[in-house]
Parts: C-alpha cells; structure tokens; sequence
C-alpha cells in the first residue's frame, strides 16, 4: 500500500493531542493535559501512533498556534485595516466606513471583527 493511502486514526491523533507527554513517575504513564494519568489502555494506545499521526497531531497544534496568534492580533489588524477607509470620512463611524468597501473589504472586515468579537475558542483535536 502505498503511504500516501496511509491515514491518520482520529482516536490516536485526539489522544495525542490531549497528551502531556512528560511521564508521571507515580503511575509511570503520560497524562492528560488536565493533568490525570493515561489509563493502561490509552498509554498502549498511544505506544501505537505511527509517523503521520504525530505528523498530525504536530500540524493540527501548529494551525491552532496560527489561529490563536491571528486572534490575538486581530484588535490591531482591525485598527489597520479600517484606517485607510477612516481617512477618507468627514463622519468617522464604521457604517461609513463599511460603504465605501468592496466585497473582498466586507469579507476581511467581516472576519477581523469575528475574530474580535467571538471568545478564544480552545484547542480541540480534529478541529484545527
């Protein structure tokens, strides 16, 4: 079988990306992130990923470090990307600022202010 027909199994990639992988010397197992011990059957379980699950779990952390980044920029990108359209109003409100946009304006307005209004949401495997 070719290994790009080779698929990550959720279960293990939702495991692993809920896995503190520090062992913990009172049950000799990782954890979870909320801190309680894998059970013998989840650290097995886990003895089992292969390389493209931890390649998965490695780019499904990196997306949610993207996104939680971008959210945490997004008050300032908004301020920047509103400023050029603030200029060119006698009457500085949003309303006014949002008529003179294109689509693609409304569209990256539209996803600065979710991003602005909408809480952090957490990370949660096979999601990001």
């Amino acid at each position: 079988m070719p290994e790009t027909d080779i698929r990550p199994r959720p279960d293990i990639v939702a495991l692993l990306c809920d896995a503190d992988f520090k062992r913990r010397p009172d049950t000799n197992t990782y954890s979870h992130r909320d801190g309680r011990p894998f059970s013998k059957e989840e650290q097995a379980l886990a003895f089992t990923a292969t390389r493209v699950e931890l390649e998965e779990v490695s780019e499904q952390l990196a997306r949610y470090r993207e996104y939680r980044r971008t959210w945490e920029e997004a008050p300032e990108a908004f301020q920047r990307f509103l400023a050029p359209f603030m200029e060119q109003l006698a009457e500085k409100n949003i309303g006014n600022a949002v008529q003179l946009m294109s689509e693609t304006d409304r569209t990256e307005f539209d996803r600065l202010l979710g991003l602005m209004i909408h809480p952090l949401r957490p990370f949660a495997p096979n999601t990001f």
